[in-house]
């Protein structure tokens, strides 16, 4: 680590880190979309994690997160980054739709929008996880609005990405992301109509008993039995929690009837695929392909012709 790098922001990571029970595994200096210095935290469990079970925090250098309207939701983002590095993809994510992806090459944090929009812009990509080695994948564009960035503590990766992924998988759900072997930027509006002011929540999808059962079931479907060799994965994830309208409590009471009807094993708040649940694997991919085929009717187009906010 350089003396450039030797900053309060360091510090101050690496304190929070420990305490969630997370190593930093290496820092570098990066910069922002206009140039602006960085620091990017590689993190892992442990000293000796596998690349693919660390997570990537960058944080604008002169960022100071200790602070008592700060910390508590950094401490919380890392907290939950400890528990999602323990799945065998933490990248990786399921749609209500049916689609498995994983979440990669976000920059962070916002900037502005160069097109003269009055937003803040985070440009990341999206790609089809389905076991194949697809090249499906969007290139994103998720664009905040000033009224919805005055309800964000700070414009950083760890007050925003949770509701940047939900917002890009409810996106998805609906048909206006569209996965390509190449194509332009497309975007993801993020507006208040996610959030709650009177209840101070986010809402994204509203969701029943039924659908959430399934939810889980394809999350360890896909997350467990195809990508992660049946090991088991998080299950009581707050980030889909959000995305479902739920609590992580109520997501492992769902998981529990699953493991008693045989779905799903389950070992505290992780689940791992069951026979019964690969058993399943025709009914997946055909849900897999209907939702990829929801995206291409009426969207590609304006995304080929260029029709983004950047």
């Amino acid at each position: 680590m350089t003396a450039h790098l030797e900053s309060t922001l360091t510090a101050s990571l690496q304190k929070a880190a420990h305490e969630a029970g997370l190593s930093v595994l290496s820092i570098d200096a990066g910069t922002d979309f206009n140039g602006h210095p960085t620091t990017r935290f590689r993190l892992g469990r442990g000293p000796d994690a596998s690349p693919e079970q660390t997570l990537l925090l960058e944080l604008s250098e002169a960022f100071d997160f200790h602070k008592p309207e700060l910390l508590p939701e950094m401490a919380g983002h890392l907290r939950e980054a400890a528990s999602r590095l323990r799945n065998p993809r933490p990248d990786a994510y399921v749609t209500l739709a049916g689609l498995p992806v994983s979440f990669s090459h976000f920059g962070w944090p916002f900037h502005r929008s160069t097109s003269g929009a009055d937003t803040f812009i985070v440009h990341g990509t999206v790609h089809l996880e389905d076991g194949t080695g697809s090249p499906l994948h969007a290139l994103v564009s998720a664009s905040m609005t000033v009224t919805f960035a005055e309800i964000v503590p700070a414009p950083e990766q760890p007050y925003a990405e949770t509701f940047i992924y939900n917002a890009v998988r409810k996106t998805l759900d609906r048909g206006q992301l569209e996965l390509l072997k190449s194509g332009n930027r497309q975007p993801v509006p993020v507006t208040t109509r996610y959030y709650s002011r009177w209840q101070k929540k986010f809402f994204f999808t509203d969701t029943d008993g039924r659908s959430r059962m399934d939810f889980l079931a394809l999350k360890t479907y896909w997350l467990s039995g195809v990508l992660g060799g049946n090991r088991p994965v998080w299950i009581a994830d707050p980030r889909d929690a959000q995305y479902l309208n739920t609590t992580s409590a109520e997501l492992g009471r769902m998981a529990a009837d699953l493991a008693r009807q045989g779905v799903l094993a389950l070992d505290g708040e992780y689940a791992s695929a069951t026979p019964m649940l690969l058993g399943h694997a025709e009914q997946y991919r055909a849900k897999l392909n209907a939702a990829l085929a929801a995206t291409r009717p009426s969207f590609n187009e304006e995304m080929r012709a260029g029709h983004t906010n950047m």
